[in-house]
């Protein structure tokens, strides 16, 4: 039967309608250490706002003051126009200081989501990474978050401001002149309605965006790291013509989207003008009857209404970028949504004085349900053992790693260590036990010391040249400028593929692990180079159980036992010797190296 673990780690998480809510609850938890912040924000914003409404009501108090009969007041007037600097003045810094402080808001929340999710992703397990693209992951973490951060700084105070400015317009124009406010109460409706429809049309096509951008930086992140493949296989014009059809699709969704999205703006500013011509007919005809008693009342409900509409018409227009940030938001929860790798059994044990000992008995592994890749595998290795695992790609030889390592769990069988079954100790003590040395190198950005001494503690320049020397690579070092204060950069452009390979040889020669998973370690390196190390993995494999997987067989000729794979079934076991001597399955595939025509 198929570990719950494993069926979850090898499937998407299921996907579920998003709303608005789920967005919102999960951004919630993220401002809620800045609640008092965002109370000032909100409370900076709202007194801004109420004193800009302040400003029609003055300029109408200040029309009213040229009288039917000729006669004017300046020095009222006067009154009134400090009085309406000082308001705009007061609300233009308050606004100011609002913005400010929602745009620091919105920086700390996207540093914590960023956080958070790259958190999330180290503990994820190696199958998540295995079927997606790191171009898109990327792309979560960058384009994503940042939309996310733009709209959490510019399109919610907009928002705020705008939703007070309409409440606070609505109440001034029914304090000013009540009978005009039922010009809204038909073209509102339509811009409601509308909205909605909008909202519900344009925001699939926002998530479908998101996802064609997010597939082409994957793209791209792939071709980029395979450059000189590409140029290798003259695939130039197969890479060019594949970019294209990705690149218009992105472009095509991005169009769409868009095209829909803006859609609203002019229909609500077009709505938006038609109450205002209306309020113009009508206010005008009030007047000359009477029941509009002044000018300036006419002109503060004008002012009001350009402001009550004016927010709905904003809001309008920021409808695209707010379904681009829900679907950015959507993105980046969905990852935080990942199932980890299952958590350690309660009484697992740290796996302590680890001597060596391996036994795998009828392991049975498929990476999907349907496709079985392990199907009846055992083993037993004793302390200082060396396994050599060959075969020909495909056959599950890396499989069999992945599962020593839990990287994966095994449909059915065991793997003991020392006895312990790997699923009753923890993951990381179990990681510990092993040192790895993979065909894909792996440097970061640092000094070649940094680098080799990656993962060891207490470690001493000397230790490193130690490695080194027995790596057969401290001549090379020596010879750097810096040494091995020497930077590599960009994953180690800097140097050749065969010395990467040969500084992570020395990474693992710095470790003190019992065993020791070789995966096509030396691969990278040339013949003459190979010799050179020969004796020093030697050396480093003393005392150690070995795995080792080999396409080179002449390497692996000393290995106490030899496993041959195919298909997922041990086809034969024994020594290099033993298995040449049969003249089976091994033999053929030793031949096959100096066969040219094999």
């Amino acid at each position: 039967m198929r570990r719950e673990g494993n069926v979850r780690d090898t499937r998407t998480f299921e996907r579920r309608k998003v709303s608005v809510k789920y967005i919102a609850v999960n951004l919630g938890r993220y401002l809620r250490p800045y609640a008092v912040l965002f109370v000032l924000i909100f409370f900076a914003s709202l007194a801004g706002t109420a004193l800009s409404l302040l400003g029609p009501q003055v300029c109408g108090l200040a029309i009213d003051e040229i009288h039917p009969d000729g006669t004017t007041d300046l020095t009222q007037i006067g009154v009134y126009a400090a009085v309406l600097v000082a308001v705009y003045i007061a609300s233009g810094v308050l606004t100011y200081l609002s913005s400010i402080g929602l745009s620091y808001l919105s920086r700390c929340i996207i540093k914590r989501i960023r956080t958070d999710i790259f958190a999330h992703l180290m503990s994820l397990p190696v199958s998540y990474f295995d079927t997606r693209q790191a171009g898109d992951i990327i792309s979560v973490l960058s384009y994503d978050l940042d939309t996310l951060g733009e709209s959490l700084a510019n399109d919610v105070m907009m928002v705020l401001t705008s939703a007070v400015t309409i409440v606070g317009s609505l109440v001034m124009m029914l304090v000013t002149a009540p009978i005009l406010v039922v010009v809204f109460v038909v073209t509102i409706p339509l811009s409601a309605l509308f909205t909605w429809w909008l909202t519900k049309k344009v925001q699939p096509l926002f998530r479908n965006r998101s996802r064609k951008l997010g597939e082409l930086n994957g793209f791209i992140e792939e071709i980029i790291t395979g450059q000189k493949t590409t140029k290798a296989y003259n695939c130039e014009e197969a890479v060019i013509s594949r970019f294209e059809k990705k690149n218009v699709d992105a472009i095509d969704a991005y169009t769409v989207a868009e095209s829909y999205g803006t859609i609203s703006g002019p229909a609500v500013n077009f709505m938006n003008n038609l109450s205002l011509a209306l309020i113009s007919v009508f206010g005008a005809i009030m007047y000359m009857t009477g029941v509009i008693p002044t000018v300036g009342k006419i002109a503060s409900f004008v002012l009001y209404s350009r402001k009550f509409s004016g927010p709905i018409n904003e809001i309008a227009n920021v409808l695209s970028e707010f379904q681009s940030a829900l679907a950015a938001a959507e993105r980046a929860f969905r990852v935080m949504e990942e199932l980890p790798e299952p958590p350690d059994d309660k009484d697992a044990e740290e796996l302590k004085d680890v001597q060596g000992d391996v036994e795998i008995s009828h392991l049975r592994f498929g990476y999907t349900p349907d496709k079985v890749i392990i199907k009846d595998f055992s083993l037993k290795a004793e302390r200082g053992d060396v396994v050599a695992i060959v075969g020909h790609t495909g056959a599950g030889k890396t499989t069999i790693i992945n599962l020593l390592m839990r990287f994966y769990d095994a449909d059915s069988g065991t793997i003991k260590i020392d006895g312990k079954d790997i699923t009753k100790v923890t993951r990381a003590s179990l990681r510990r036990s092993f040192t790895m040395v993979l065909q894909d190198t792996w440097l970061f950005s640092g000094t070649i010391y940094e680098n080799v001494a990656y993962g060891s503690e207490n470690v001493t320049r000397e230790d490193v040249e130690r490695v080194c020397r027995a790596a057969k690579i401290h001549s090379f070092i020596s010879k750097l400028p810096q040494g091995y204060d020497t930077v590599l950069t960009d994953n180690a452009v800097n140097i050749s593929k065969g010395q990467k390979q040969l500084l992570t040889i020395a990474r693992a020669m710095l470790l003190s692990s019992p065993m020791l998973i070789l995966d096509e370690a030396t691969s990278n390196v040339d013949t003459r180079t190979e010799q050179y190390i020969q004796q020093a993995m030697e050396n480093l494999m003393q005392g150690r159980t070995c795995f080792v997987i080999a396409h080179r067989l002449s390497t692996i000729k000393h290995a106490k036992t030899i496993i041959v794979m195919d298909h997922g079934d041990v086809v034969e076991q024994g020594t290099h010797e033993e298995l040449m001597a049969r003249g089976g399955y091994y033999s053929r595939l030793y031949y096959s190296q100096f066969d040219t025509a094999e």
